[in-house]
């Protein structure tokens, strides 16, 4: 009679953190300040003023915003400020940059609210190689939370993961 399969990775006790899982399912809409310049590079305040008036802000409602300008121009601080103020009652949240720079910044904020102490005496495995990118500076935030309370951190998939830390005892 042959012995019964024993799955070692689910009986290892390691917790698999997918940090895609911290990003929040929200939409993710950009307002690219270029569509709001004279000839897509020069802002001229009056014009812009008036465009920002006159745009239906409805289409932000719960929405997460990225501003950013996807041409060389020089925007000055305020136009920012300006967006910023327009979107504020309708927008979920506003950030500045292009969506992969908003994940960021959402993937950063979501680490900085895990406590520590969820994790603490755990053997960690953060997740890679999934279907959402995940930035470099993720992991590094990740590592750094995570790593005073921990005995180990991993990086990859239980079955197959790179030690990136241990407690020494």
């Amino acid at each position: 009679m042959s012995e019964p399969l024993i799955n070692k990775v689910a009986d290892s006790g390691l917790i698999t953190l997918d940090l895609a899982s911290l990003l929040p399912s929200n939409d993710i809409v950009l307002f690219d300040i270029k569509d709001y310049l004279f000839m897509e590079l020069i802002l001229k305040e009056k014009d812009f003023r008036a465009a920002l008036s006159a745009l239906d802000l409805t289409q932000y409602q719960d929405k997460i915003v990225g501003i950013y300008c996807s041409t060389d121009a020089i925007i000055p601080m305020w136009a920012n400020m300006l967006i910023t103020a327009a979107l504020e009652p309708f927008a979920t949240s506003i950030h500045f940059g292009n969506e992969n720079k908003v994940r960021e910044q959402l993937l950063l904020a979501q680490i900085e609210k895990l406590n520590p102490v969820d994790y603490s005496e755990q053997r960690i495995v953060v997740k890679g190689c999934g279907d959402t990118p995940i930035s470099e500076s993720a992991y590094i935030a990740i590592t750094q939370k995570l790593r005073p309370v921990v005995k180990s951190i991993m990086y990859g998939e239980p079955c197959s993961t790179v030690p990136v830390y241990k407690r020494k005892i």
